[in-house]
């Protein structure tokens, strides 16, 4: 699993390649832990690697996401293969968060 997170045109950029599973997810929130303040800038999260998401995996994203709300900016999951979105349907997520 490999995750970076960069400024890029105001925004934040975090992009997630391979299997976030359990064993990932510790790494992972080391990398975008800094997102869980929220700033007022937009964070996407660039998914187009993403193999696979475990519930881990899930609530980092929610905690990046309630940061987000609370400074009044936005997550936008982007590039999302059908299985990940899936898992974002059967989940709920599919509501929460914004896609393109």
């Amino acid at each position: 699993m490999e995750a970076t997170l960069q400024e890029l045109d105001g925004k934040y950029v975090a992009t997630l390649k391979g299997e976030l599973d359990t064993a990932a997810a510790v790494e992972v929130e080391q990398v975008l832990k800094p997102l869980y303040k929220g700033d007022g800038r937009d964070v996407i999260i660039e998914c187009e690697e993403l193999e696979y998401i475990a519930s881990s995996g899930l609530r980092i994203l929610i905690s990046i996401l309630k940061g987000a709300k609370a400074s009044g900016s936005k997550v936008i999951m982007r590039n999302l293969n059908d299985d990940i979105k899936n898992v974002f349907k059967l989940t709920g997520f599919i509501n929460l968060f914004e896609f393109e």
